[in-house]
């Protein structure tokens, strides 16, 4: 319907453009006539000049006879007759007046009271004046030269194309890839042998006794007893927001979950997930008084306790439910309030979809891969652990924008609006690329090494660095999805410049 309402309006521009360029030929027309009048007004003229000055001659000749009353009458008739002559001989050519034609009214075209009239109107006048609408409106509008100006500018801002990187480009990506490795690999490591794992735990649990105090906790009664704080905030959040599904053992759930313990019970749980998998079942869960768990690659959903939302419509009862999903997810993250050291956090988002992965046979038990992901997240591997991976990661891809940009300056001279580090940009692409592939070489190396060559399977996952994969799995897709499609439009560069035009024409507009 969209495309219809596009190709109308063009045709009534065409349309219009046409009524415009009638007008222009018309007037044009009415020039040329006036001209002719004018010049036919200049000829009569010199034509009315002469004759008059004939007249004034014979006149004068005549009173110079009568005056001095010696010309006989037979003289006075001879001037008068040729007065009378000249009159009579006198031309203002009249006729090419005759010549101006009458301009016609252009024809309307009328706007009765909906768009269709309009547009039957818009179409009679094309038919009448035999212009073609099957053709591309908005092609037709624009000269040669406009055309071929557009084509190119299609070209060069709005095309897929691969990046023309030199030297450099790949040298700083690399670099700064290797720099974000080594990090990585000294200051990363794995889970609960972290120099920033240590900082990062220490920051999850004050987050934890800040959101704790929001809610109501007083962390001066918990120093008072003497306890730990953050065990006390914890516990806190537990009982402010109790969720249906917190089920931490398998018997718990009547058997129908195997292996489920207090270390991996928020990977299996789905309501325990930090992302849009978890707040769904979360929902779900609290609304229907069940609970869901992933398990040997497959979902359970088994009965809970009768649990009631509060809210009093549904729109409330869902904001409730949201509210005590997030509230519990704050109160699990650093661990539960009875877990001894660390305690176990809750998953880095989507990483319970591991336990779908039931195939495969790694390590000397021959264990899938769901249960290898399982003792891996057992250890340690938690969203703590993400957020620590990610700072390598954030430091890499930070270190590339910015050194981009230096060099956009002050090696190609640029206006510093064309340095800024749009990762659209073909050449920052494929910097980012190297430089997130260089990270997750070494640290793939490192965990290899580390595994013993990759005998151990939980040793080479937990030290390998999962969030510099995704971001280099995602480059790695954008730069195909850049190759296959170069030279064809990017519908999504012309639609942000088009709606940078139509900002600009709002903002004018008010002003």
């Amino acid at each position: 319907m969209y495309d219809d309402f596009l190709k109308q309006a063009g045709n009534v521009a065409k349309v219009q453009k046409h009524e415009l360029n009638a007008s222009e030929n018309k007037l044009a027309e009415v020039n040329n006539k006036l001209k002719e009048i004018q010049k036919v007004q200049n000829i009569n003229k010199d034509i009315l000049d002469k004759s008059t000055a004939s007249l004034d001659d014979a006149i004068a000749q005549m009173e110079k006879l009568l005056g001095q009353h010696k010309a006989s009458s037979s003289n006075a008739n001879i001037y008068l007759n040729k007065i009378i002559s000249d009159l009579e001989n006198l031309d203002i050519d009249k006729s090419k007046f005759s010549q101006i034609e009458t301009v016609k009214s252009l024809e309307n075209i009328s706007f009765d009271s909906d768009w269709d009239s309009y547009i039957l109107s818009v179409n009679n006048y094309a038919k009448n004046n035999n212009i073609n609408l099957a053709q591309d409106p908005f092609r037709d509008l624009m000269t040669p030269s406009q055309i071929a100006e557009l084509n190119k500018r299609i070209k060069e801002d709005f095309t897929f194309k691969n990046a023309k990187c030199d030297k450099y480009d790949y040298l700083i990506g690399a670099t700064c890839g290797i720099i974000g490795g080594l990090i990585d690999i000294l200051f990363v490591g794995e889970p609960g042998n972290s120099l920033l794992g240590n900082f990062t735990d220490k920051m999850a649990n004050e987050a934890t006794e800040k959101f704790a105090s929001f809610c109501g906790w007083d962390k001066s009664k918990a120093l008072e007893r003497d306890s730990d704080t953050t065990k006390s905030a914890i516990g806190f959040l537990e009982n402010k927001f109790k969720i249906n599904y917190d089920h931490a053992t398998t018997k718990s759930t009547g058997g129908a979950i195997e292996n489920l313990s207090m270390s991996n019970h928020h990977l299996k749980s789905l309501g325990h997930s930090p992302d849009i998998i978890g707040l769904f079942f979360s929902i779900l869960n609290q609304f229907t008084s069940t609970s869901t768990f992933v398990s040997n690659g497959a979902i359970i959903t088994i009965d809970t306790k009768t649990f009631e939302l509060q809210g009093s419509n549904v729109i409330s009862k869902i904001f409730s439910g949201f509210v005590n999903w997030f509230g519990h997810l704050a109160s699990d993250w650093t661990g539960s309030s009875g877990a001894t050291g660390r305690g176990s956090g809750i998953p880095i988002p989507f990483y319970n979809l591991f336990q779908l992965c039931s195939f495969g046979e790694f390590g000397q038990h021959k264990q899938t891969f769901a249960q290898v992901t399982s003792q891996v997240f057992e250890q340690g591997y938690d969203f703590r652990h993400g957020l620590t991976m990610s700072i390598p990661v954030l430091l890499t891809e930070i270190l590339i924008r910015l050194m981009y940009t230096i060099k956009s300056r002050y090696y190609h001279k640029k206006d510093w609006e064309e340095c800024m580090p749009n990762a659209n940009i073909p050449e920052l692409r494929r910097m980012l690329l190297v430089g997130h592939g260089s990270l997750c070489l070494i640290d793939s190396v490192d965990a290899y090494i580390r595994s013993g060559c990759g005998a151990n399977a939980i040793a080479l996952l937990s030290r390998l660095n999962l969030i510099g994969w995704v971001r280099f799995a995602h480059l790695s897709l954008k730069e195909i999805k850049a190759f296959m499609r170069e030279g064809k439009i990017d519908s999504d560069a012309i639609d942000a410049h088009l709606d940078q035009e139509f900002k600009s024409l709002l903002a004018n507009y008010k002003h």
